[in-house]
C-alpha cells in the first residue's frame, strides 16, 4: 500500500467508527455490534480492509497495548468498597453464578467442538463477561423494574475487571504449561506469572498513585503520567515475565481504584474517552480479519453452543444467585436472558489466539471466530426478543413518566417528595454530600455526583424516568444538564426554575432557551421565590377533581395565591406544568400545586 492509500484507509477507519457509534447512540444499542458487523463487512465480505497488510509486524503489538489500556480502564471502576452495597444476589451471580457459567461454557465447548481442556477453559473465562458498555444500551430499550435493571448494571460493572482477571491468569497457565518440561515446571512457571503481574502490577499502582495523592506532577500532566505508566509497566513485566503484562494492569488499575486518598475521576475520564476510541479501531480491525471460513467451518455446533449458553449457562447461574431472594419467578426469569457478551471478551480473544498459536497450541485460532459468534449472537438475540419479554412477563416499567431531578437542595427536596408521594419515581442528582445526606434521611433515592459525568453514563439510573427537573440554584449547572439529557427525554420534557439573576444577564451572557428548558409552574416560578415561599409556610398539596370539584373549581377556590406545578392524568401520567401549558384537567386528575399559607386548603 502506497502512502495515500494508508490515509485514506485510516481516515475511512475513522469515519466508520464515528458512524457505528454515532448509530448505536441512536438506537440505544450497544456498539460493539455495529463495530463488529462493519469490521466484518469491510474485512472478509467486500476486501477493503485487510489490517495485516496496512500494519505490518505493528499489528499484534498495537493490540496488545490497546488490550492492556483497556482492562486497565475497566478495573479502575472496581471499587471494593461498594462490594458490601450491591447485594447478595450481584455477589453471587459474579461469583458462585460465574463459576457455574465458566464451567457449564468449559464442558460444551470441549464436547461439542472437540477443544482441549485448556483451552475450553479459557474460552469458559472470555465468554462469562457481559461489562457496562453492553448491557446499559440494552436496559435503556428494555426498561425492566427497577430492581432487575440495578443487579444486571452492577453485575455488568464487578464482572468485568473478575472476567478479564481470570482469563488472564487462565491464559497465563497456558502459557506456562506450553513452556515447561512437566506439570512442575509448568506450576512453576505459571506462578512466575502471577507473582511478576502482581508485583509490578501492585508496585506500579502505589508508586503513581503516590505521585498522584502528593501532588508532585500537575493536573494536566497526570493523564499523561498514567497513560505512561501503564505501558510500562505492561512492557517491563512482560520483559521479565512472558505474558504477565495483562495481569500486572489490571492489578495496576485495582489497586489504585482503591488506594486511599487518590482521586482518579479525572483519570477515568481520560482513559473512558481514549478506550471508546481504542475500542472503535480495534473492533474493526479485528473483525475484518476475521476468517468467516473458519467460522463457517464451526458448523451447527456453534449454534448448539449459543443455546447452551443461552438456556442453560445463564439460567442455573441465576437460579444458583436468586436462592432464597426474594424476587419473583418472572423478574429470575428476565435475569436468566439478559446477558450479552462485550468488549472483553472480543479484545482479549484476539490477542490470546495470536500468542496461543505461536506457542504452537492446536486450535488457537478458532477462539476468534467462535467469541465473535458468541458476541454477535448473544448481543442480537437479546436486543431483539428483551424489551417484548419484558412486558410478556410484566416486569417493564410502564412509559417513563418519573423525575431526574438535579440539584438536592431544600425546595428540590420538597418537590421530590410531594412526588414519591403520588407514587412517582424521583432521583435526586446532587454533588454536595450534605444535600445528598438530608435527601437520603428522608427516605428520597439519589445519586451524589453530577449526572452530565463520564461516571453517570454507567452508574446512573434511568429506568422509569422520562422527565428532568433542573432545580439546582446554579443556571450553568441546569443548562448543562438539559442539554446532556435532551437526547435522553426529549426537548419537551426538560424543565428548570427561572433565575433571578439569569433574567437580567443580556443574551450574550444567557444560556439560550434551548439549553433552559421549559419554566416549571403557572405563573412561572423562580428559585427564590420558591425558597421564600416556603420559608413563610407555603406548602405542596395534591388535589383530587371529582365530578363535584372541578378544575374550574379549583381556580376559582385557590385564585392566585396557589401555583399548579404538576397535574396527574387519570392513566397515571405526569403533566408538568408551565405558562404555556394549556391543560384542562378533568375528574380523576391530581393537581399538585405550590399553596401559599393564608390560601385555603
Amino acid at each position: 500500500m502506497n502512502e495515500q492509500q494508508i490515509l485514506l484507509t485510516f481516515g475511512g477507519i475513522g469515519v466508520a467508527a464515528l458512524g457505528c457509534q454515532w448509530l448505536a447512540w441512536r438506537l440505544k444499542l450497544p456498539a460493539i455490534l455495529f463495530l463488529l458487523l462493519t469490521g466484518i463487512l469491510i474485512g472478509p465480505v467486500l476486501g477493503w480492509l485487510d489490517p495485516q497488510t496496512l500494519f505490518g509486524p505493528l499489528l499484534m503489538p498495537l493490540v496488545s497495548l490497546a488490550v492492556a489500556l483497556i482492562l486497565f480502564e475497566g478495573s479502575l471502576t472496581l471499587h471494593l468498597s461498594e462490594w458490601r452495597e450491591i447485594g447478595s444476589v450481584v455477589h453471587r451471580l459474579v461469583t458462585v453464578g460465574a463459576l457455574s457459567t465458566w464451567a457449564v461454557i468449559t464442558l460444551a465447548t470441549h464436547w461439542l467442538l472437540g477443544f482441549d481442556w485448556l483451552l475450553a477453559l479459557l474460552f469458559g473465562t472470555l465468554t462469562l463477561v457481559t461489562g457496562p458498555t453492553v448491557i446499559v444500551p440494552m436496559l435503556r430499550v428494555v426498561r425492566p423494574k427497577a430492581s432487575i435493571a440495578n443487579i444486571l448494571r452492577w453485575e455488568g460493572i464487578v464482572i468485568d475487571p473478575i472476567g478479564a482477571l481470570l482469563a488472564v491468569v487462565v491464559y497465563s497457565f497456558i502459557i506456562a504449561r506450553a513452556a515447561g518440561d512437566g506439570l512442575s515446571h509448568s506450576l512453576l512457571t505459571f506462578a512466575g506469572v502471577i507473582l511478576c503481574g502482581s508485583v509490578f502490577g501492585i508496585a506500579g499502582g502505589w508508586a503513581l498513585g503516590n505521585v498522584l495523592r502528593r501532588q508532585w506532577l500537575p493536573e494536566y500532566l497526570h493523564s499523561l503520567a498514567t497513560l505512561a505508566t501503564v505501558l510500562g509497566i505492561f512492557i517491563a513485566s512482560n520483559q521479565i515475565m512472558h505474558e504477565s503484562g495483562l495481569l500486572a494492569v489490571t492489578l495496576m488499575g485495582m489497586w489504585m481504584a482503591n488506594m486511599k486518598g487518590v482521586d482518579v475521576r479525572h483519570i477515568l475520564h481520560f482513559k473512558e474517552n481514549l478506550s471508546v476510541l481504542l475500542i472503535s479501531g480495534l473492533f474493526i480491525l479485528l473483525a475484518a480479519r476475521l476468517d468467516l471460513n473458519a467460522m463457517l467451518a464451526l458448523g451447527p455446533a456453534v449454534l448448539v453452543l449459543l443455546l447452551i449458553i443461552q438456556f442453560i449457562a445463564r439460567p442455573l447461574n441465576v437460579l444458583l444467585s436468586t436462592a432464597g431472594s426474594k424476587l419473583s419467578w418472572r423478574e429470575r426469569t428476565l435475569l436468566a436472558w439478559i446477558a450479552p457478551r462485550g468488549i472483553v471478551a472480543a479484545a482479549v480473544s484476539a490477542i490470546f489466539a495470536i500468542r496461543l498459536d505461536e506457542a504452537g497450541h492446536e486450535g488457537a485460532l478458532l477462539l476468534v471466530p467462535l467469541t465473535f459468534a458468541v458476541i454477535i449472537g448473544t448481543v442480537v438475540l437479546q436486543s431483539a426478543t428483551a424489551r417484548p419479554l419484558a412486558r410478556l412477563l410484566k416486569v417493564a416499567e410502564p412509559p417513563p413518566s418519573g423525575f431526574l431531578i438535579v440539584g438536592a437542595n431544600g425546595p428540590a427536596r420538597v418537590i421530590a417528595k410531594a412526588l414519591q408521594q403520588l407514587g412517582i419515581r424521583v432521583l435526586l442528582t446532587d454533588s454536595n454530600w450534605e444535600n445528598i445526606r438530608a435527601a437520603r434521611m428522608g427516605n428520597l433515592p439519589t445519586y451524589f455526583g453530577n449526572p452530565a459525568s463520564e461516571h453517570a453514563e454507567s452508574h446512573l439510573d434511568l429506568v422509569g424516568l422520562g422527565h428532568l427537573l433542573a432545580l439546582s440554584p446554579s443556571g450553568e449547572l441546569n443548562a448543562l444538564a438539559v442539554t446532556r439529557f435532551r437526547h435522553e427525554f426529549g426537548p419537551h420534557r426538560l424543565y428548570t426554575l427561572t433565575n433571578s439573576q439569569e433574567s437580567r444577564r443580556t443574551d450574550k451572557h444567557r444560556a439560550s432557551h434551548e439549553h433552559r428548558g421549559q419554566v416549571l409552574g403557572n405563573p412561572a416560578i423562580t428559585y427564590s421565590q420558591l425558597i421564600n415561599d416556603l420559608h413563610q409556610g407555603a406548602e405542596i398539596y395534591s388535589t383530587h377533581l371529582t365530578d363535584s370539584f372541578s378544575w374550574d373549581d379549583y381556580q376559582a377556590l385557590h385564585g392566585e395565591r396557589a401555583t399548579p406545578l404538576f397535574a396527574r392524568d387519570s392513566s397515571g401520567w405526569v403533566h408538568v406544568i408551565t405558562p404555556n401549558s394549556d391543560l384542562k384537567p378533568a375528574t380523576g386528575w391530581t393537581i399538585l400545586a405550590l399553596v401559599k399559607p393564608d390560601a385555603p386548603k
